[in-house]
């Protein structure tokens, strides 16, 4: 008979077990993180799963409501505008203006960010102080305001919304990450680490950033609703995408003069834009728990 096992040790969860554990006992944050996911999916795969061009026009079919009333249509669930286009094949084409372009401007301005605010922070004196100086006028200015500026330089159109955006974010990173890092140089264990001869760069990535990435996910979070805001505000404005783009700020915009005749033209992108920055926040927040409590065990 086999003896049992008297030095048994429980496993402990890794951190993505924490931070799905995290999630599970949230019932509105795993909503987020499923609606989150179905928009990066649609952002993905949506054109290819739509029987519809984006800018496809059926003479026959201009201004239907949604297909749950009585006048719709099973053929366009959501109706169509008032050029006969399929609502819903629309707003699926959005989510890659609105919500993937975005993003990945979002991550291109945090890597430069990250990497400028990293080594401003390794550095000090009149340089390190000046910058600090520019990088808090830049950050008491709203970052609308910003890329109005950029755009009336540039002129408008969706690839210079875009690269106002980006260029915006970037000192918010960098703001960020500098004094982060500036912070932590003064606890002792980077003073311990410094005994130890370790090099700047093991510094940063092995000492600093682990213990600023709760931070750095706030800031992540913050600047991902920004920029679809902005790049939806700047479309509503017929600054940044332009007509026929599916983008959802281009889309209320057109909306605009047929709102109360066909009030799901406007309705529906207004929706989705705010379910998007619902669950960009609810999961972003979440995240940024889950790594808290991590840190403090």
């Amino acid at each position: 008979m086999p003896r049992p096992n008297l030095y048994y040790e429980e496993r402990m969860p890794s951190p993505l077990e924490r931070v799905w554990l995290e999630f599970r006992r949230n019932a509105f944050a795993m909503g987020a993180l499923y609606l989150l996911s179905f928009i990066i999916f649609l952002s993905v795969f949506g054109p290819l799963l739509t029987p519809y061009g984006p800018n496809q026009q059926f003479i026959d079919a201009i201004s239907l409501p949604p297909a749950w009333s009585t006048a719709g249509d099973v053929r366009f669930l959501l109706g169509t505008d008032e050029l006969g286009r399929d609502m819903i094949t629309r707003l699926i084409y959005g989510a890659r203006y609105s919500f993937a372009l975005p993003l990945l401007v979002v991550l291109i301005s945090a890597t430069i960010g990250m990497l400028l605010g990293a080594v401003a922070a390794m550095t000090v004196g009149v340089k390190s102080s000046t910058l600090k100086h520019i990088l808090d006028v830049l950050m008491s200015i709203p970052s609308l305001l910003l890329a109005l500026v950029v755009i009336a330089i540039t002129g408008p159109g969706l690839s210079n919304a875009l690269l106002a955006i980006g260029l915006v974010m970037i000192p918010q990173f960098l703001h960020v990450t500098r004094n982060a890092i500036h912070d932590e140089r003064r606890k002792p264990y980077v003073t311990a680490s410094r005994l130890n001869g370790v090099s700047d760069v093991y510094l940063l990535t092995m000492v600093f950033f682990p213990n600023i990435v709760r931070v750095l996910v706030i800031q992540f979070t913050i600047a991902l609703s920004v920029a679809i805001f902005d790049i939806t505000a700047l479309g509503f404005l017929r600054l940044g995408a332009q007509a026929p783009t599916p983008e959802w700020g281009s889309m209320l915009a057109q909306s605009l003069e047929v709102a109360y005749v066909t009030p799901w033209v406007m309705a529906l992108p207004g929706l989705a834009l705010f379910l998007t920055l619902v669950s960009v926040n609810l999961v972003g927040e979440t995240l940024r728990q889950a790594i808290q409590k991590q840190l403090e065990q």
